[in-house]
């Protein structure tokens, strides 16, 4: 199946004008600003211009805007400079705990892909070993969850490790160089530390805990333009259908977007789950667990509930 059918072939003709002609309704989005990472069904997508394709009968244009992490997306989205994004599991819960203006418009189980690295030299063989250890990772960001449950799986707390705040880029060369003894991270930085930095896989976030990424979206873009926000979600999910299938070619988008090696990018394609579908209750039982277990370690200022900031669409 050719990359331009693929959107028509998963999502149906009659589905897609049902879609275009509700939103034509509303009549008042012109530019759809969205937020990516160097990672994922996003970047497909917009290396596929499957958005721009989609939203081009209704005059709506789109625009990218590439972040390094989670948290600073989430900021952006606050204060309405992005529409829609794909995050971890920990940047939401922070920035709801903040009071940001965000819910949860789509949920993807994350399988593999994400963990902890040592240097392949390190005396470090479990993860007990990382009592008294520097580790780096991006405050916030899916990697700061990975941290808390690993410790907690070896009877660790938070005290026991010193923690050390670092951007993914910022993060590498600090791996890299010794300046830290771990490093918490996803793919493609995971597969940058384990085959060009001299990393050695700790442990696989998989075998800690169970986790998802997301797609969110700004609060009063769901509310105002809703039929436009599920058109995104389902162009989203047709991506992801399409990506199950075609990894080889994912990690050709992958790396033509990105500038990361396409070698890198196709251990990232290989082992990446791409599935998108609505936030279960299952999903919403587990992001409600780490944002209790922030809020108890103190790294949130107050609990939070899940289940409130998830929008649900009204599109039949």
């Amino acid at each position: 199946m050719q990359r331009r059918d693929f959107l028509k072939f998963s999502l149906g003709t009659a589905a897609l004008a049902a879609l275009s002609s509700r939103a034509s309704a509303q009549g008042t989005v012109k530019e759809i600003r969205v937020g990516y990472q160097k990672n994922g069904v996003l970047v497909i997508t917009r290396q596929q211009a499957a958005l721009e394709k989609h939203f081009a009968s209704q005059g709506i244009e789109v625009k990218w805007v590439e972040f390094s992490s989670g948290p600073p997306m989430m900021e952006a989205m606050n204060v309405g400079s992005v529409d829609y994004g794909a995050v971890g599991d920990s940047p939401p819960v922070f920035a709801q705990a903040a009071g940001a203006a965000i819910v949860y418009a789509a949920g993807q189980p994350i399988t593999n892909g994400q963990g902890i690295l040592v240097p392949k030299d390190s005396p470090i063989q479990s993860i007990a070993e990382l009592k008294g250890k520097r580790i780096g990772f991006t405050k916030g960001s899916s990697a700061h969850n990975i941290v808390v449950q690993t410790l907690e799986k070896a009877g660790l707390t938070y005290a026991d490790i010193t923690p050390v705040y670092l951007t993914p880029p910022d993060a590498g060369p600090a791996f890299a160089n010794g300046s830290i003894d771990a490093w918490a991270i996803w793919d493609p930085y995971f597969a940058i530390g384990e085959t060009k930095q001299n990393g050695r896989i700790l442990i696989n976030a998989c075998e800690v805990t169970k986790s998802n990424s997301f797609f969110i979206a700004n609060r009063d873009f769901a509310k105002n333009h809703g039929p436009i926000l599920q058109q995104i979600v389902d162009v989203s999910t047709a991506t992801a259908r399409w990506a199950e299938q075609h990894r080889d070619e994912v990690a050709k988008s992958l790396a033509a977007v990105t500038g990361i090696p396409l070698d890198i990018q196709t251990i990232a394609a290989n082992r990446s789950a791409f599935v998108v579908g609505p936030v279960t209750e299952d999903i919403i039982a587990t992001q409600q667990g780490v944002a209790d277990r922030f809020h108890k370690l103190g790294l949130i200022p107050r609990p939070i509930a899940i289940r409130d900031i998830v929008w649900r669409s009204t599109a039949t």
